[in-house]
């Protein structure tokens, strides 16, 4: 694109969605162009902020006529570079923060339609203010989105009990390449009506189309929550404990996040404000969070009497059940300032894995063994959500080392450690964050030569010109 045609492009932009809703200026796009960990930065030709769907569908087709990719983006806050352009300034970020508004709420239906820059956290008091939980939930809530909630299929704390964002999702809105509109906002449990079109857009990470709403499942409030935190000798006794509290508590087990030692004395380092409820060291932690619907006495005596019995038969050192709002909030908070303290501590090689829970326990083991082999002095910072087999296995230079020349020396050779084993025992070395830019080789090295042209396929069928944020998930061809 030339320098008038880019003008001209830039100048019919401004007049679909208004000069102020399209950024130009160097500055203005800055915000825009960085991933949220800093790894990836790129440059955009602009960034459109379209305010609704039709305004998607038009920027869109503008972009299918003059050859313009699009690089679509929620709220940014993304760990595998999937929503940053590339260096060339070629690349129109359309970003959906202005796609706010909550469009339907159904309580008795138990849905909720939101639209795709409706941030997480709002979506949540969206469902409590009707007396629904919507139960998705991880630490970017503040300000993640809907839109890359789903693009991503987003995992975090519930879905050992309510799933993934696509289980989820009954409906979903969404602009095609060529900036047509797919309607399928359906709020139905039931619709066996031919390919299901909700489900290839959502994990595609803005690959085959631009999500511009949907329609989320909502669940009845519980009466009450109850969390507990409690040190564990080891990984097999904190599998043993999860086996436990299933088949004792059923499906009130809402959360089940296995933590490591090392990884809670970096945030009470890092931290001071912070306190365990009993002394470090310990090995390993687990954080327990159950619903029960009967009121907060009744389910913090089903969570004692649990703990008690994992206590007698050996499966626990230690343990602490808050006794209030406040207390349970501290103990999710030590849980979610892991990867602040981990950024704090310096530059770090970080895994999203899933391994069968089953083999959690082994690969735990023997995969830390690999790492310091290869790398002596390396700490490991384990912690992630083990009720469905999902660990952020990450790696911290050994203390005092340059952190910059750790990732430079190690950083392949601890992925494919880290990867290899996690594949090796029957898992994936992506489980939530997605592909992106970060992961595009792993995914040509893991998944088989079917699968992937099956993938292609799609890619090539939805979307031929390659204009739908091109060089994420598969490099340009």
């Amino acid at each position: 694109m030339n320098a008038d045609d880019r003008l001209r492009f830039l100048d019919a932009l401004q007049a679909l969605i208004g000069s102020p809703h399209v950024l130009r200026a160097e500055a203005d796009c800055a915000p825009f162009v960085t991933d949220w960990r800093k790894r990836y930065r790129g440059s955009a030709l602009a960034v459109a902020l379209p305010g609704d769907t039709a305004q998607v569908a038009a920027v869109v087709q503008l972009c299918a006529l003059h050859g313009v990719a699009i690089v679509p983006q929620g709220g940014n806050t993304g760990l595998v570079g999937g929503a940053t352009p590339d260096a060339s300034a070629t690349q129109l970020v359309l970003n959906t923060r202005r796609l706010d508004r909550i469009r339907n709420v159904d309580p008795s239906n138990n849905t909720l339609i939101a639209e795709a820059g409706c941030v997480l956290a709002r979506v949540q008091q969206a469902a409590a203010d009707v007396g629904r939980l919507f139960p998705l939930s991880l630490a970017a809530e503040g300000s993640c989105t809907i839109g890359g909630n789903l693009s991503t299929n987003a995992g975090g704390t519930a879905v050992l009990r309510y799933g993934n964002a696509r289980e989820l999702c009954l409906g979903i809105e969404v602009v095609t390449p060529q900036g047509e509109i797919l309607e399928a906002l359906n709020t139905l449990r039931k619709d066996n009506t031919g390919y299901s079109l909700r489900d290839l857009f959502i994990g595609a990470e803005g690959t085959l189309g631009i999500v511009t709403a949907a329609s989320l499942r909502l669940f009845p409030q519980p009466a009450a929550r109850v969390t507990a935190l409690a040190a564990v000798p080891d990984v097999a006794a904190a599998v043993a404990l999860l086996d436990r509290a299933q088949s004792r508590l059923g499906p009130a087990v809402t959360g089940f996040e296995l933590m490591s030692g090392h990884s809670l004395q970096l945030v009470v380092h890092h931290f001071p404000q912070q306190r365990l409820p009993f002394a470090l060291p310990t090995p390993w932690c687990v954080l327990i969070e159950c619903s029960d619907s009967d009121g907060e006495p009744h389910g913090r005596a089903q969570l004692q009497a649990l703990l008690e019995a994992a206590h007698e038969a050996g499966l626990i050192v230690d343990a602490a059940v808050a006794q209030s709002l406040a207390q349970a909030a501290a103990m999710w908070h030590l849980r979610e300032s892991i990867p602040l303290a981990q950024a704090e501590e310096g530059l770090n090689i970080k895994h999203d894995i899933g391994v069968p829970i089953s083999r959690m326990a082994a690969f735990v083991e023997s995969t830390a063994e690999l790492v310091i082999q290869a790398v002596p002095g390396a700490r490991l910072v384990v912690f992630g959500h083990l009720g469905d087999g999902n660990l952020h296995y990450n790696i911290q230079a050994p203390a005092g080392s340059d952190a910059q020349q750790f990732l430079r020396q190690h950083q392949a050779v601890c992925n494919r450690i880290v990867h290899d084993a996690a594949v090796a025992s029957g898992g994936t070395f992506s489980a939530e964050h997605g592909v992106g830019q970060l992961k595009m080789d792993d995914l040509q090295r893991y998944r088989s030569p079917v699968a992937l042209a099956a993938m292609r396929s799609i890619k090539s069928a939805l979307d031929p010109a390659n204009l739908m944020n091109p060089g994420k998930i598969f490099r340009n061809p």
